[in-house]
């Protein structure tokens, strides 16, 4: 064997066990019985996990040279990944102004191999669905790139909601999933403008210029959507409890709609844009009320809200807190991806909202099979790639921001306190990540672009 991982509590979405973990050739080998490693590592009193898959990622700008992106690129995010215990990212891919999605997902695809760390998938964003884009797409699931975002949200959308729905009727016969950002255009837009009118601009009026009500009605829409065109479908970043019930009333009908929540909902409420510094959380949607929060965990442990996901898309603080970000007009995303699973772990499986199950369920395994990976990824079995996770749920860290493998400086949990973290991140074979640090084998372009399957059934 290359590796053995010994003594530790291996935990999956089937089962705990203490045992030994056997790799060999990048993948999982054995479990239990006699093997010896070319190395081996004490893992006792220690918890064993599969690699984090986070499916909502934006690594790569929305648009052309020139214009504005996000403070991390493939190498700066997926470092951040790899410290945080997430082994595989799915990057959403924007075509630039003029472009399909055959050349943003080709540029994206060059950027990841050339610079990812870890693995990664890709997700096209469809902001024209003509025949030919349509086209494009099928011939994408046909070679394993089975994922397509579109986004509610914009304004193009309410123009061609029949080329839309014609888009997901077909990607759902070819065995793909629409990834679908649910926000009723016109309802920002009205409340946008009577915001303005009123003069409350300040950040502290954002949650109002994107309300419960723009995320319930295109959530509700995006079901319909799904259980119409027949597409599996998942709502992401899903924000509040009203959009959460829609769902539930969806996947009580038999339709295939997953829920994606992200850390930002689960940990912070919309009180936060009262401070001094509150543009630093704007995120899409906004933070909902601290009920919201309560009926995200709870749909965690009940199983409608399916995975977490970061929509990892930072920004240096001062471009957040610049004057020109308003409640109408803000900057959006915020730094995750390091912090995502550790904070999951102390906020719900140290606090017992969760069971360590649950957590492998909606960190790992329901992404995999979202994804069409399982088990490829998202677990601990013979024949799956070794990513793994040797995690000290004693380990106490303070969050600093400025001094983290992301190039944003700040983190909006900057000062907490958090127990639980990977300390050994085993990526397809490799030590990527030892004692909490980058090892020289978590090297820029080490991660292959995945191909997937259909989405699994969970």
């Amino acid at each position: 064997m290359d590796l053995v991982i010994r003594g530790g509590t291996v935990v999956t979405s089937g089962f705990e066990v203490v045992t030994d973990v056997g790799i060999d050739g990048g993948r999982i080998a054995q479990l239990g019985g006699e093997m010896r490693g070319d190395r081996e590592i004490d893992a006792a009193g220690k918890v064993v996990l599969p690699g984090g898959v986070d499916l909502h990622v934006h690594l790569t700008p929305p648009s052309a040279p020139g214009g504005w992106a996000w403070a991390d690129d493939f190498a700066s995010g997926t470092a951040a990944a790899l410290v945080g215990g997430v082994t595989t990212v799915g990057n959403m891919s924007h075509p630039h102004q003029g472009q399909g999605i055959a050349e943003g997902f080709e540029r994206d695809a060059a950027d990841g191999l050339a610079n990812s760390r870890c693995d990664f998938l890709l997700h096209p964003i469809m902001m024209d669905p003509s025949e030919d884009e349509i086209v494009q797409m099928e011939r994408f699931v046909a070679d394993g790139h089975t994922s397509l975002k579109i986004f509610l949200s914009f304004r193009r959308f309410e123009r061609n909601v029949a080329g839309y729905l014609e888009a997901m009727r077909r990607l759902g016969e070819a065995g793909g999933i629409a990834f679908l950002h649910c926000e009723d255009v016109g309802i920002v837009d009205c409340c946008c403008a009577m915001l303005e009118r009123a003069g409350h601009t300040h950040p502290r009026w954002y949650p109002d210029a994107r309300p419960v009500a723009a995320e319930r009605a295109a959530t509700e829409r995006a079901v319909a959507f799904a259980e119409i065109t027949g597409c599996p479908s998942i709502a992401v970043h899903l924000a509040s409890a009203a959009a959460l019930d829609a769902c539930r009333a969806g996947q009580a009908r038999g339709t295939k709609i997953y829920v994606e929540t992200r850390p930002l909902y689960l940990h912070l409420s919309r009180e936060r844009f009262d401070e001094p510094d509150g543009a630093k959380y704007g995120g899409a949607p906004p933070l909902r009320d601290k009920a919201d929060v309560e009926a995200l965990w709870a749909g965690i442990a009940q199983g409608t809200v399916t995975t977490i996901a970061t929509d990892h898309a930072p920004w240096m603080l001062a471009d957040k807190l610049a004057p020109e970000n308003t409640a109408t007009e803000m900057r959006l995303g915020v730094s995750e991806l390091e912090t995502s699973l550790p904070m999951l772990w102390w906020a719900g499986v140290a606090t017992g909202r969760i069971s360590r199950r649950r957590f492998v369920e909606i960190a790992a395994a329901n992404p995999a099979r979202i994804a069409g990976l399982y088990p490829r990824k998202g677990t601990i079995a013979p024949g799956s790639d070794a990513d793994v996770l040797i995690w000290n749920p004693r380990a106490t860290r303070i969050i600093d921001g400025k001094d983290w493998q992301s190039k944003a400086d700040y983190s909006v949990y900057d000062g907490w306190e958090v127990t639980g973290w990977p300390e050994t991140v085993v990526a397809r074979g490799e030590i990527v990540v030892e004692a909490g640090r980058l090892t020289a084998a978590a090297a820029p372009g080490r991660g292959e672009l995945l191909r997937r399957g259909p989405t699994q059934a969970i």
